[in-house]
């Protein structure tokens, strides 16, 4: 297990220890997800955004807040998909990126991530505040606090799933949008295709956190890895020569 300030083979990048070995929870505890046959490998636990089944009741909004390591501050973002004509929201939480571009472009090496995949807010020690983070997210996760003058963002409320608990978001979410359990349980209770590879023009992202896609079918923004676009985005960005067949 490498020590903090270790480097990563990757590059640069520096690991946090992971410090506390989750415990063998069963089925039954409440807030549990059951982790018996996947100690020490838990590469099977998802945390999962299901987008469609978003009701807009703010109750994952409310409960990442009283999260104390946030200081009462709400991680998660709830965005309206088109205010105008639709009262849908969708929930979005970092997705923890393998390769974490928030983490590269950091200057002052304030963002850290664990072994075992979550990567963390900023240590406030180092974070300097330059918003290179909140720029380079391709999901456009971190929050530059301007009152604490720090970047913070989800940490998979790490105190919790480190012990084999739920995320707080996903504990109170009355229509599973936020959910979090082993890959074997989704395929058993829910539909969908678990998505968690993902290209943003050149880069590609894989990510720890998976989302659900209903429709196979590619479309003209198509993020999803190895799924050829219909038609080029750019060719008509304001979609004004109608739908292509």
């Amino acid at each position: 297990m490498p020590e903090l300030g270790s480097t990563h083979p990757n590059g640069g990048r520096r690991l946090l220890p992971l410090l506390v070995d989750a415990p063998r929870a069963r089925i039954g505890a409440p807030g549990r997800v059951d982790l018996g046959e996947l100690t020490p490998d838990r590469d099977d636990v998802v945390f999962v955004i299901d987008q469609s089944r978003c009701i807009g009741c703010n109750a994952c909004v409310a409960a990442c807040g009283e999260c104390s390591t946030h200081r009462g501050e709400s991680m998660i973002h709830l965005d309206h998909v088109d205010r105008g004509s639709t009262v849908q929201t969708v929930p979005m939480v970092c997705m923890h990126c393998e390769d974490p571009t928030c983490a590269e472009v950091c200057p002052a090496d304030a963002i850290k991530q664990t072994e075992d995949g979550v990567v963390q807010s900023s240590l406030k020690p180092r974070c300097i505040g330059c918003s290179n983070c909140v720029n380079a997210c391709p999901f456009g996760v971190p929050k530059y606090m301007v009152e604490i003058d720090q970047m913070m963002k989800c940490d998979m409320c790490y105190d919790r799933t480190s012990e084999g608990l739920t995320p707080m978001c996903a504990s109170v979410c009355p229509s599973e949008a936020l959910w979090y359990g082993t890959r074997a349980e989704f395929a058993e209770r829910r539909t969908g295709t678990l998505i968690n590879d993902f290209q943003f023009g050149q880069q590609h992202v894989r990510t720890k956190v998976a989302t659900v896609v209903h429709d196979a079918q590619p479309g003209p923004l198509d993020a999803v890895l190895g799924r050829a676009p219909q038609y080029r985005w750019q060719d008509d960005p304001f979609g004004l020569e109608g739908p292509r067949s």
